[in-house]
């Protein structure tokens, strides 16, 4: 009897929000935009350099992606384009002020912005550019039209000739 009370109590008894989300941890998403005429080869050093101050500073990185080069909705200090980099990171929070003021002072990012997350922690991802173009350089593969495509314009083509030879029978009677 006393099993079957508890199993009801358990079951039924609203949790806390704390015991709900004890499987979801805390963690920090730092989007920043670096300006668009920066070299790609400058724009990796500047993530290893904001990648390396946040373990300096006690956080651990969870995921760094460079997102590319994208417009802006609005003009941000006379550009309209720039490159965004999305860093996911643990940390105490104290970090957080350390990284900012860093970026701030730094000439090349136009702006940032840090968000905490709480939630499933996000998986290392790789870079989208950096793989689309290392698929192209193992296979390079020329460009066949599909055989839907090429059918299409065949009867394409089919039914313009029938069309001229109904013109020409219509203007020869």
């Amino acid at each position: 009897m006393n099993n079957v009370q508890t199993l009801i109590t358990s079951i039924y008894e609203p949790k806390t929000l704390s015991e709900t989300m004890n499987k979801q941890q805390t963690y920090y998403e730092t989007m920043y935009i670096l300006r668009p005429d920066i070299a790609e080869d400058e724009v990796t050093n500047h993530i290893d350099k904001y990648n390396k101050l946040l373990e300096e500073f006690g956080g651990t990185i969870l995921d760094s992606q460079m997102r590319g080069k994208r417009r802006l909705a609005y003009q941000i200090a006379k550009h309209r384009e720039g490159v965004y980099v999305q860093l996911s990171h643990q940390g105490d929070g104290q970090h957080i002020l350390k990284i900012e003021k860093a970026m701030r002072l730094s000439e090349d990012v136009i702006r940032y912005m840090t968000v905490k997350q709480e939630g499933p922690l996000p998986s290392p991802r790789p870079s989208n550019k950096g793989v689309a173009q290392s698929e192209n350089k193992d296979n390079p593969e020329p460009k066949v039209e599909s055989k839907e495509k090429q059918a299409v314009t065949s009867s394409d083509s089919s039914n313009s000739v029938r069309d001229n030879s109904e013109i020409k029978e219509n203007t020869e009677s």
